[in-house]
């Protein structure tokens, strides 16, 4: 390790805004590294775009190109080959506040100096909405202690809307690698098992009350468009069965039972995004994959299946029949509009 932190910047055909994301993350200077993952980019010059950028910052900027692996094998390619001790993901259609960036490296400096690193740093990030040019912050003042080092004891609760997201967390590298994190290729929403499965490897963390990333979002072929949603929705399948496959709930639970509460819920809000999309699919097969999706959770834990089912977030996808599942959607679409998170 001879940087501070890796910044891992997955490229697929990013021409046309990734130099905007670029640009934002040199200035936090010499002791950072960017690796650009050109995931197999033919449609557009993302490819010349890398190598002029390792070019120019040949101290800070590597390029790495790949034959085509998806989101994930961008994320896994900048685990690989990091040389910080910290690792953050940042979408190549994203960006970073940059006075919020000297504030966080600047206290990664500390913890490096003093010899105390932490596993997790958290900050804010937010949703920078293209179709109507508003903000939302995401924060986690009620969530978590602030200016001080802790542990998962001494967070509070999070709300209903309200979860880690890749945008907000900074890993230890070697953490990452400890736990064995491997994204699964040609895959959408991996970045849900990014922030989901190293958590119980996580012992200590500091909450940095910056708006550091910013999310942008609502362009029509983005992976998070509902219409887009339902075509891959067997990729969200994917992911929530690796997620349920990840780690015993209540295992977490018996070693740290906040941490076991966050991420039950957060299994939840998965099992109810998977669902809703093949409600709104609505065809037979679909429909069937909703029941073997529910059904092997059962399989696995029937305590957590029936708790989750009926009295957790996803509860609003049980609903029988024809006019339950017409009213599922339509609360998911209310609670969309509601929180604007896609």
């Amino acid at each position: 390790m001879d940087k501070l932190i890796t910044f891992a910047v997955p490229c697929y055909n990013s021409a046309a805004y990734m130099e905007h994301c670029v640009e934002t993350l040199l200035q936090g200077g010499d002791d950072i590294e960017i690796i650009l993952v050109d995931d197999g980019s033919t449609k557009d010059d993302t490819p010349a775009i890398c190598d002029r950028y390792q070019e120019q910052y040949p101290d800070i900027v590597r390029a790495i190109h790949q034959e085509n692996g998806g989101h994930g094998e961008g994320v896994n390619q900048g685990i690989r080959n990091a040389r910080g001790i910290y690792y953050k993901v940042v979408d190549s259609d994203d960006w970073v506040d940059v006075p919020s960036l000297h504030k966080a490296l600047d206290k990664l400096r500390q913890f490096v100096r003093d010899n105390k690193l932490v596993d997790m740093m958290i900050c804010n990030y937010v949703y920078e909405h293209a179709e109507t040019n508003t903000q939302r912050v995401m924060n986690y003042r009620n969530v978590f202690p602030r200016n001080k080092v802790f542990g998962w004891d001494q967070i509070g609760r999070f709300r209903p809307s309200q979860y880690l997201l890749m945008h907000s967390v900074i890993y230890r590298t070697q953490l990452l690698r400890d736990c064995n994190l491997e994204l699964p290729k040609h895959t959408f929403y991996v970045d849900n098992i990014f922030v989901y499965q190293p958590l119980p490897y996580v012992k200590n963390m500091y909450y940095l009350d910056v708006d550091l990333y910013r999310y942008f979002i609502g362009r029509s072929d983005q992976s998070v468009n509902e219409k887009v949603m339902v075509t891959r929705v067997d990729q969200q399948l994917r992911v929530t069965y690796h997620m349920i496959n990840s780690h015993d709930l209540r295992q977490v639970s018996a070693e740290h039972k906040k941490l076991g509460r966050y991420m039950f819920n957060y299994l939840a809000m998965m099992m109810a995004i998977s669902s809703i999309f093949l409600v709104i699919d609505s065809s037979p097969e679909a429909l069937g994959k909703r029941t073997q999706l529910w059904e092997y959770l059962r399989t696995v834990d029937s305590g957590i299946y029936h708790k989750m089912k009926y009295r957790a977030v996803s509860a609003f996808t049980a609903f029988p029949g024809y006019q339950g599942r017409k009213l599922s959607v339509g609360l998911y679409r209310l609670a969309r509009k509601i929180y604007k998170f896609n």
